[in-house]
Parts: C-alpha cells; sequence; structure tokens
C-alpha cells in the first residue's frame, strides 16, 4: 500500500534548518533593534560632531535595509534572482540619476 504523503511531520534535518533559519532571523532583529538604539542615542544625547552623524547613521541605515532584504525579504534564498536583479538595477539607476543631477547642479 502507498505511503501517506499527507503527513504533517517534518524531518529531522528540515527541522533543524528552520530551527537555524530562526536564530539568524533573531540575531538580525537584535542587531537591528540595537542600530537603531545607537543611532537614537548619538543624535539624542548630541555626542558627537553633526560632521559625523549623518555619515554613521547612514552606514546604520544601510546595514538595516540589507538586513531587511537578506533575511527578513529572503532575498538569500534560492528562486529570488529576478527581483534581486530588479532591485539591484533600480538602485544602480537611482545612483545614475543622482550623479548626473549632481554634476549638472555642480559643474
Amino acid at each position: 500500500m502507498a505511503d501517506n504523503t499527507n503527513s504533517n511531520e517534518v524531518n529531522p534535518f528540515q527541522k533543524q534548518k528552520n530551527k537555524e533559519e530562526m536564530q539568524k532571523q533573531l540575531i538580525t532583529f537584535a542587531l537591528m533593534i540595537l542600530f537603531t538604539i545607537i543611532a537614537f542615542v548619538i543624535v539624542a544625547t548630541g555626542m558627537m560632531d553633526s560632521m559625523f552623524v549623518t555619515p554613521i547613521l547612514l552606514i546604520l541605515a544601510i546595514v538595516q535595509v540589507a538586513f531587511q532584504l537578506y533575511y527578513f525579504m529572503h532575498m538569500k534564498d534560492k528562486g529570488h534572482d529576478m527581483p534581486a536583479v530588479m532591485m539591484y538595477g533600480g538602485l544602480g539607476a537611482a545612483i545614475l540619476t543622482l550623479a548626473a543631477l549632481g554634476v549638472i547642479t555642480w559643474w
């Protein structure tokens, strides 16, 4: 007789893989909260010169966007090649547009 294929059981390998994925997401979430707190403390306390605050905030924001894309939107997984190409293409077009506007404005 045929095996029951409607079983809700998950094999041990898949269970371990899911556990590791959840750990990565929790660590990433904790890091994002930490980066947000760091950014808030830097701005709220005024402990840094304003010349350094903007680049640090931009770096923290870029890291958080990368975490969002790769861990929470699953861009690191297989099968997300076309959305990744579209997003990177859009980012490239935005950078080229900003560079062109900058050249036109300040040349």
